[in-house]
């Protein structure tokens, strides 16, 4: 007899069961070892998936970024202020941001283009929208002396058709006080006032530390005045180059004050500066009731005061928030107003900052890059001549002669070749100048500093005293060298010696075949001498006075162009995707909250900016990798950004910090 539920659908024995296979032994080994990677295949699986995801999802806020970020051309008010707003520095070239640091909060200080000031306070003068101009000085930290002179005779072409400009910070200094003396109010708060310091100051010797730490700095240099290595050499400034630095400083500071007498001349400014702590002292220790006295200053009140101030002239678009005055960002003006493209095209190339080898970014002037600009703009047929502007300390031969071939590449096509020199045009600077047609400079410009030098650091001494010793073979007197270990010899540093010298031969031979003046009559004006560009005009290296628009008509009138021309500029721009990031993580509007204010939060910044020239100080020792035409001094006539190298001076700073402990 047959069992009739043996057969069932719920019989495990049944037809329908899954067959189950006991377990054997070495079977949870093998699961072990046949799961694990599989679990590592699929983790890296998911991470694939998640950074396609998190890319794909960036890539659509990019874009919507790059369509909805940039400065808007429409303007927010039919008629308002024109609100320039200089928080951190004014420069040639805006230098590059960097991304990393933008995402860390990292701090680099905001560049405004001087060219963009400068065109949007002459498009305001005749622009009727424009009903006044506001110039936001309360956190401005400088500029070259080229570029302050640069917009204070823009700000004048306002003032000329009666529209009102006015001023405001809390406190003023030599730089911010040179573009406010053009205005028709000035305005300080209560708590600040004016405090001009005028050019000079200290600058670091490492001598004694060199010492201390047993590094031997091996100097290879030309020039009685080429005291761009001194702070290695020396404890001390060297007679030669306190004189030199004394000439063109007083030249410069000369020049300052017939600028402001002149947009000022009520002003009691020699008194004021000659004895402003007694000044203060009269007023009661009041810095801005003392600065209203002497004339510097206007008025004295908060922001909101000065804001209602504005509101008078140029209306307020809602009448219960009187200080809300309509404005026009200087951004929205700009890309409102671009500059016209009439006539003839005249390619402008700039050199600003640091010449160093290779590419670089904006605000550093790499010689293949800068080389590359000029050669696109000779094989543009549309460019009828090449204006090089020139703002730069110089830095490596090598680069500098790259972008002077260009140039000379560009003048064998027949196009003429024109130097515009602005804040500083100095050693490399210089050389790049050479090939030029005409050299135009302005009063203020720092040129010169024919010289060059090399420098290169051993550390057998301290390695020697930290037990450490270097020993080899050599089969030839060159052998290793330069052994930064084991110490330079002789052989090499008589070749290093002779090799700048041959250098500086080159470098003074060009000058005088450039300049057409005898190779006598130009030695004595080099040496590595620095010069104001007064003096320079006197002693033959620059031809005449004159900004960039002269140095455009001057290249115009060159190429034969009849009727309108305009600049065409060959340069790289900061790339939109570095720009963006700074906006997304707002590091601009952290950076521009946490500029000082006040005259004390001032002098810290400064303290700041010394610390960075600092760094590049001992970048130089640490990093030059070539002959050098390039004058430190100039650096403190330009404002002290970490345009290059900062991340490895932080590590040889780092370095010397524990040699020290």
């Amino acid at each position: 007899m047959t069992d009739s539920t043996a057969n069932t659908p719920n019989d495990p024995a049944g037809p329908w069961a899954i067959p189950v296979r006991r377990p054997l032994p070495g079977d949870d080994k093998r699961k072990s070892t046949t799961s694990f990677p599989r679990k590592v295949w699929n983790l890296l699986v998911g991470i694939k998936d998640a950074l396609a995801l998190i890319f794909l999802l960036l890539f659509f806020v990019a874009l919507f970024g790059l369509l909805a970020g940039r400065p808007n051309a429409g303007l927010p008010v039919s008629k308002g202020a024109l609100v320039i707003e200089l928080d951190g520095i004014v420069s040639e070239q805006p230098a590059e941001i960097d991304p990393l640091a933008a995402l860390s909060g990292g701090a680099q200080l905001k560049e405004i283009r001087v060219r963009d000031v400068v065109h949007a306070l002459e498009v305001a003068a005749g622009d009727d929208r424009v009903t006044s101009v506001v110039l936001d000085l309360d956190r401005f930290l400088g500029g070259g002396q080229v570029s302050l002179a640069e917009i204070g005779a823009a700000i004048d072409k306002v003032r000329a058709k009666k529209k009102p400009v006015l001023a405001f910070a809390t406190a003023y200094t030599t730089d911010s006080y040179q573009i406010a003396a053009h205005a028709s109010e000035i305005w300080a708060d209560g708590i600040g006032g004016v405090a001009i310091a005028g050019p000079g100051g200290s600058r670091l010797y490492y001598k004694g530390l060199i010492d201390r730490l047993g590094v031997t700095a091996h100097i290879y240099r030309v020039g009685t005045f080429k005291s761009a290595v001194e702070p290695f050499l020396r404890s001390d400034q060297s007679p030669e180059a306190k004189e030199a630095n004394l000439a063109y400083a007083g030249v410069l500071w000369e020049n300052w004050l017939t600028d402001v007498k002149k947009a000022r001349p009520a002003a009691k400014l020699d008194a004021f500066i000659a004895d402003t702590a007694g000044a203060v002292k009269a007023a009661g220790n009041d810095l801005s009731k003392a600065s209203l006295d002497a004339g510097l200053v206007d008025k004295l009140g908060s922001r909101m005061a000065f804001n209602r101030r504005v509101a008078e002239i140029s209306g307020t678009a809602d009448d219960s928030k009187p200080w809300e005055y309509n404005a026009i960002p200087l951004e929205n003006w700009v890309a409102a107003n671009p500059p016209e493209q009439k006539g003839s095209a005249i390619a402008v190339v700039p050199v600003v900052g640091e010449i160093v080898d290779g590419e670089a970014p904006s605000g550093v002037a790499g010689g293949e890059t800068v080389a590359q600009h000029i050669l696109d703009a000779a094989a543009d047929s549309s460019i009828k001549a090449v204006v090089l502007r020139v703002d730069s300390p110089g830095g490596s031969v090598l680069a500098s002669e790259e972008i002077r071939q260009a140039l000379l590449a560009a003048k064998a096509k027949k196009l003429p070749i024109v130097v515009s020199m602005a804040n500083v045009a100095a050693s490399g600077g210089y050389w790049v100048s050479t090939p030029a047609d005409r050299i135009f400079a302005e009063p203020e410009t720092i040129t010169g500093s024919i010289g060059v030098f090399g420098i290169l650091p051993s550390f057998d001494q301290a390695l020697a005293k930290i037990g450490v010793n270097a020993d080899g073979i050599a089969t030839t007197p060159l052998s290793g060298q330069p052994d930064i270990f084991g110490g330079v010899n002789d052989e090499f540093n008589a070749l290093a010696q002779a090799s700048v010298e041959d250098i500086y031969a080159r470098f003074t031979g060009l000058v005088a075949k450039s300049r057409k003046q005898p190779l006598d009559k130009i030695l004595p004006i080099a040496e590595g001498r620095v010069w104001a560009g007064g003096t320079a005009r006197q002693i033959g290296l620059v031809d005449q006075f004159g900004g960039l628009p002269d140095a455009l008509a001057a290249a115009a009138k060159l190429a034969k162009v009849d009727g309108d021309f305009h600049a065409k500029y060959f340069e790289d721009e900061p790339s939109e995707f570095s720009k963006l990031l700074a906006s997304w993580s707002g590091a601009e509007e952290e950076q521009a909250t946490a500029l000082p204010r006040g005259w004390f939060g001032i002098a810290a910044m400064n303290r700041q900016l010394t610390e960075r020239r600092l760094v590049q100080d001992l970048t130089m020792l640490s990093q030059t990798g070539s002959v050098q035409a390039s004058c430190l001094d100039c650096r403190a006539y330009l404002p002290a950004v970490p345009r290059s190298g900062q991340a490895e001076a932080k590590g040889f700073l780092a370095a010397l910090a524990t040699l020290l402990r």
